[in-house]
């Protein structure tokens, strides 16, 4: 007999799981030096909705039957990606760029400690994430997928490229074909790495990985949309950083440029798009479709 998939209890279940692999990859607060590695710890283990490990958890499902080392590999690019997008974070609330004071309703690293030590976070994150692909208990061509995956997601072509043509946009118009290349890079790039490293662990074909990538691209621009309104809709308690930032730094974005009733359309358009992606997939990417409800309904 099919049981009913329970959504809540795999988010609680996975996410107990990104929080054990955190603890056991990252370095510990007492490894030399002391205060780095604590502030390592402390942008990563602050909290957030974990949706990148999710989506790593989600799409390694996909496949046969895991055994422990594809377990250990998804453990590995859960943890790897989250590296990444707290060194982002890290990085992007420095004031040379969004100049934040809270992140996860907590003080910034470089509030909580200072803007040198929130600059070397970012770095040490960055490169921790790589050594601990490297080290993945996966074959090797695995590995080698994975390094190369993540790589150009965070790099000049993905993130890090993403959020520069957001800091030359402020104050200018995009059109909206530059504004969803933009999200396309900043948001979208390791959403879909996050994706597209749970397929690789979970040895899909080609044909399979086409359907993830379908998916992928529509819930990256679909989840930069919905930030895009929930800063100019929700308070600063509700998002866990400072609301309004995007309107009083003058930059381009769906609602400014759209207006609000145009981008929750859309963000409700790509969701069914990424949905209908995962139909050949059957029952075992249940998780992955309530993963793109989620995305669209946050906040709600």
């Amino acid at each position: 007999m099919n049981t009913v998939f329970q959504f809540q209890e795999w988010v609680s279940s996975q996410s107990k799981r990104t929080e054990l692999a955190l603890n056991r990859l990252l370095d510990s607060a007492q490894t030399i030096p002391h205060r780095l590695h604590e502030a390592m710890r402390y942008a990563a283990q602050g909290g957030g909705k974990r949706i990148r490990p999710l989506l790593v958890y989600a799409a390694g499902q996909l496949g046969n039957q895991l055994d422990v080392a594809q377990a250990e590999s998804l453990d590995a690019a859960a943890v790897a990606i989250e590296c990444i997008h707290a060194y982002s974070l890290v990085h992007d609330d420095l004031p040379c760029m969004d100049d934040d004071d809270l992140r996860r309703g907590r003080p910034t690293v470089h509030k909580a400690f200072d803007e040198a030590t929130a600059l070397l976070v970012g770095d040490a994150l960055q490169t921790r994430a790589f050594e601990i692909l490297a080290n993945a208990n996966c074959d090797a061509q695995v590995r080698l997928k994975m390094i190369a995956a993540l790589a150009a997601a965070s790099g000049s072509r993905g993130m890090a490229g993403g959020q520069a043509i957001d800091l030359e946009s402020v104050g200018k118009k995009l059109d909206l074909l530059g504004l969803k290349q933009m999200h396309a890079m900043k948001t979208g790039a390791l959403l879909s790495c996050a994706v597209e490293l749970g397929g690789i662990c979970a040895y899909l074909s080609p044909a399979q990985m086409a359907h993830l990538a379908s998916y992928a691209k529509a819930l990256g621009l679909a989840f930069q949309i919905v930030d895009d309104v929930l800063d100019a809709t929700a308070d600063s308690q509700t998002l866990g950083k400072t609301a309004g930032k995007d309107a009083a730094a003058n930059k381009p974005t769906y609602v400014t440029l759209m207006g609000l009733d145009y981008a929750q359309k859309q963000a409700k358009e790509l969701q069914e798009v990424a949905i209908a992606s995962l139909d050949s997939f059957g029952a075992s990417a249940q998780a992955l479709k309530d993963l793109a409800l989620l995305v669209v309904n946050r906040g709600k």
